[in-house]
């Protein structure tokens, strides 16, 4: 039997857990019959699973009769994109092409006899709209890792004005704060302000229990000590699992150090070379002293609270770190301390 752990990043492995709360709510809103939004942005720490919650709820609407879900590539010209997969759907080609639809400007379909092609994107996805909108069909328009670059503001200008139009057409994205923040400042852009921003949680523990002691067979507690270890980090959970399977008869305390090595390597470096020299300071303060106080921190680097909490909300928007209770500060992925102590070894 194959690992049914995986460090793949993206993809969804076969010991899955679900979120099914922040799921169901995506569901529940793009089905309604009046969505209150048509527009969900899905943000998180690195390895928090942010793809392959999208890839679920893109799953979920590909097995209904009356949506059409697409994924578009952010660097590239994503509403060209757009008309291309549109046109590229057998059912939907044949629609467009007795609607007349003409295409052949954007090399996108032959040439209509009796027909002008449209010379705007803009329009032509529009006229394909209307006739997805005439046959009781909904759009999903996925994208992953969203960025603020001229593909993407193009692209968000226009589904604004998709929006406007009342088209039925959902937008699911997925993107690291800052990202998504930088996208939301544009002045073009600030219907995204309104749209739903999804921090992922932590996975349920209860279920990370039963699902290791599922796959090796172990005991609640030897289950529920492994679980607390990943403190509900997705990729720590699925690089924990992968260890233990590879090495079956070794103990927690000897897997510890490829744990360790493997969250470095493939995310926390890449974590920690994204932060500020404020933010990396403040880390390393909460990586020596535990969970803190806010008041203690800020003394002991002396930093005005005004400028402190910037870097706080920050932080944990980031998902570098969480606040356990009123006033205290903590780091938030497993075993980042040991990360970060290690930097300063040498």
């Amino acid at each position: 039997m194959a690992n049914p752990f995986s460090m793949l990043f993206g993809k969804k492995p076969e010991q899955y857990i679900s979120r099914l709360s922040q799921t169901n709510q995506i569901i529940a809103d793009f089905e309604s019959v009046n969505p209150p939004s048509q527009v969900y942005m899905i943000t998180g720490v690195r390895g928090s699973g942010k793809t392959v919650m999208m890839t679920s709820v893109s799953g979920y609407f590909t097995g209904k009769d009356n949506w059409i879900v697409l994924e578009l590539n952010p660097e590239k010209d994503m509403l060209q994109s757009l008309a291309a997969k549109l046109y590229s759907i057998p059912q939907m080609h044949r629609l467009f092409v007795s609607a007349k639809l003409n295409l052949s400007a954007f090399g996108i379909g032959a040439s209509i006899e009796g027909t002008v092609p449209v010379s705007d994107i803009e329009t032509a996805i529009e006229r394909m709209f209307d006739e997805i909108r005439k046959r009781g069909k909904r759009v999903l328009i996925s994208i992953d890792e969203a960025t603020n670059n001229s593909f993407m503001k193009v692209f968000a200008a226009s589904y604004q004005i998709f929006i406007r139009k009342d088209y039925p057409v959902f937008l699911l994205m997925t993107g690291l704060y800052e990202n998504i923040n930088n996208l939301q400042n544009e002045k073009s852009l600030t219907f995204l302000y309104r749209a739903p921003k999804l921090q992922l949680e932590p996975l349920n523990t209860t279920a990370m229990i039963k699902s290791y002691m599922d796959v090796f067979g172990i005991s609640y507690d030897e289950a529920k000590s492994m679980a607390v270890l990943t403190r509900g980090y997705s990729f720590a959970f699925q690089v924990l699992g992968y260890l233990k399977w590879e090495n079956r008869d070794w103990s927690i305390e000897r897997i510890l150090p490829l744990f360790d090595q493997y969250l470095q390597e493939y995310v926390y470096g890449k974590i920690w070379s994204e932060l500020s020299e404020l933010d990396r300071t403040i880390v390393r303060e909460l990586s020596q002293n535990g969970e803190s106080s806010v008041k203690q921190i800020r003394e002991d680097l002396n930093i005005k609270s005004e400028n402190f909490s910037l870097y706080r909300d920050r932080l944990i928007k980031k998902g570098v770190a969480v606040s356990p209770k009123y006033g205290f500060l903590t780091l938030g992925l497993p075993r980042f301390d040991v990360f970060v102590n290690s930097l300063y070894e040498f």
